[in-house]
């Protein structure tokens, strides 16, 4: 089972990295007994190079998903408030649930993918969760569908973000209603820089074309 949060971690400056994070649990154990872990990450992610340098976050359950989706387009336009972890170097997210400070105890980077065994050191709850409605969970697939916008056709993003944005119309708030909105304006400047792109090298293309 994979569960939704958000992973912090220290950087090179010890500055604190905010990244959304599914890590692979137990499907059996209730989120407060969970005492390891796998994440996931691609060695591209500042995350994977920073556990691999330091071996130490914090894992954080929230419904906070204005957050998580900023997070995972990287337009956080702050760093949110931090309180220091005890147990670990590291940062936990003041406004998030529940936290999980972590080690890791395995790192298999062979594949482009990694896979990072990790440890539950030290725990604690902020506030009550009071879960998830359906607009919720539209953001954070919106969020997700926004991070593979390299990997899907840009029609069938907009397809499925048309069909979410009905959902949080219709059950969300105002934290989800900007939270989509931020996940949309990504999506929607994303497709006209590489549009742009697209436009600028095709005349280099031809010519190229016409040489060979």
């Amino acid at each position: 089972m994979i569960i939704e949060g958000i992973v912090t971690t220290l950087n090179e400056d010890r500055s604190t990295h905010v990244s959304p994070m599914g890590p692979v649990v137990d499907g059996d154990l209730a989120p407060h007994e969970l005492e390891h872990f796998t994440l996931r990450p691609y060695q591209t992610s500042r995350t994977y190079r920073n556990l691999r340098r330091h071996g130490e976050g914090v894992f954080h359950i929230t419904d906070d998903v204005d957050l998580l989706a900023r997070a995972a387009i990287g337009r956080l336009d702050a760093i949110p408030q931090l309180l220091p972890a005890e147990a670990v170097a590291g940062s936990i997210l003041e406004s998030c649930c529940r936290w999980y400070a972590f080690r890791v105890t395995q790192l298999d980077d062979r594949q482009e993918r990694t896979s990072i065994d990790c440890e539950v050191v030290d725990v604690g709850r902020r506030r009550d969760f009071l879960g998830f409605n359906r607009a919720k969970h539209a953001v954070v697939e919106a969020a997700i569908l926004a991070t593979r916008l390299h990997l899907l056709p840009h029609d069938q993003i907009r397809e499925q973000l048309a069909r979410l944005e009905v959902i949080v119309g219709k059950t969300g708030g105002a934290q989800e209603l900007a939270a989509f909105a931020c996940v949309d304006q990504y999506v929607t400047e994303q497709a006209i820089s590489r549009n742009a792109r697209s436009i600028q090298s095709a005349p280099a293309a031809a010519v190229q074309n016409e040489a060979g």
